[in-house]
């Protein structure tokens, strides 16, 4: 593909995820793989390129673009060597006119950097979230192979051991069960659930498992964990997952929305702990997936703080007299955090929160928060509540 038409697919590709953001439609990640999987012709370099002038476009706009050519015309004005590739060639886009409106630059739609700013976001934490990611994997030490591990040629992760920070781009596939794929603020507000050699131990929105395979990593694959979800594609994943990551206590079951209670009556009182890692706005993981900002209204917004207090209510159904809570958002906004845990404490007398410990986080309200500006890691606000003896 000649620079000219990497232009015009990167156009194309935003076009689709502008409708999409609009229509509640597949993630960028997933319009990429499904517009190149039907252009073979384009070589590894040109899907890297087409890639990178997708995301860059992505990032520069905080409200919705018009369409995907003044998203790219807004990329084209900090970059000349994109900006000449609007040449009117064959597969090229055509020639910028005088006056062409391109697309407005920003962090986010106004209305969130206001609901951010309220919960305590500094406009630099705030950019932030729209940064690049580092790659961070969490070793496995069920199964790792540390002379593989080693040749991986990584940076440990200050306070957690089984972390390693990769250089951007490393193959880890071949690595797979030896490593997984986690965000180091992933991996650290697992660490609130204090996991232990045979406890009994729900995480409750397991989706595909990555929080599953690090508490039973802790417990030394001992004990008892029982994964759910009502995601029956996303919990279907976990189970192959476990087998290649070598991990044999983890117990899958599937829910039906508004029925959990009823599908869980025998861990009534039982559970250890109860990780929810709750649905969210996914404010902390724009660094991943920059689109999701276009997608957030404050409509779903209310729908999510509506999710996270049902699941609240259906996890603490489940602990023991004397067993712990952990709740865990990937969200900035007090809405979905620190305000979630303050209602659930007052609506159940006698439940407290414990202080944490963890390797990295700021305090707010009664748990800890965690940013890419402040601690390099996706966003995250978590919280330890203990049931009453």
């Amino acid at each position: 593909m000649t620079p000219a038409a990497r232009t015009q697919a990167a156009i194309e590709l935003l076009d689709e995820v502008i409708a999409a953001a609009r229509g509640g439609g597949a993630a960028a990640d997933t319009l990429i793989s499904r517009y190149f999987a039907t252009r073979r012709y384009a070589g590894s370099k040109d899907r890297r390129a087409v890639r990178e002038l997708v995301y860059a476009a992505i990032r520069r706009a905080g409200e919705v673009p018009a369409s995907g050519r003044a998203a790219m015309l807004a990329v084209a004005m900090d970059d000349e060597a994109v900006a000449v590739t609007f040449d009117g060639s064959t597969h090229g886009p055509a020639p910028i006119d005088a006056g062409e409106q391109a697309a407005a630059s920003g962090i986010m739609p106004g209305w969130l950097a206001d609901a951010l700013a309220e919960s305590g976001v500094s406009t630099q934490q705030q950019a932030a979230l729209i940064a690049r990611a580092p790659l961070d994997v969490r070793i496995n030490r069920l199964t790792a192979d540390a002379a593989a591990i080693d040749q991986l040629g990584g940076e440990p992760i200050a306070g957690l051991p089984d972390a390693m920070r990769l250089p951007s781009g490393t193959n880890v596939d071949a690595l797979g069960g030896r490593i997984e794929v986690q965000d180091a603020g992933s991996q650290i507000v697992s660490l609130a659930a204090r996991a232990q050699p045979g406890q009994a131990v729900v995480d409750l929105c397991a989706g595909g498992g990555g929080k599953t395979l690090a508490l039973a990593a802790a417990m030394a694959n001992e004990g008892r964990i029982l994964a759910t979800d009502i995601d029956r594609g996303r919990l279907s994943r976990l189970a192959p997952r476990a087998a290649k990551a070598g991990v044999t206590i983890v117990e899958t079951r599937l829910l039906d929305p508004n029925r959990e209670v009823e599908a869980l009556t025998d861990w009534s009182d039982t559970a250890d702990c109860v990780l929810i890692d709750a649905p969210c706005s996914g404010t902390g993981t724009w660094r991943r997936n920059p689109e999701a900002r276009w997608r957030l209204t404050p409509d779903r917004l209310g729908k999510f703080t509506s999710q996270q207090r049902h699941v609240m209510e259906v996890g603490a159904s489940l602990v023991r007299p004397g067993g712990t809570l952990v709740y865990i958002v990937c969200s900035l906004l007090d809405a979905e955090g620190a305000g979630q845990v303050e209602a659930f404490l007052d609506d159940h007398p006698g439940w407290a929160a414990e202080p944490l410990d963890l390797p990295a986080g700021a305090a707010r309200g009664k748990g800890l928060r965690l940013d890419p500006a402040s601690d390099n890691t996706d966003g995250f606000f978590v919280a330890r509540l203990v049931r009453p003896c």
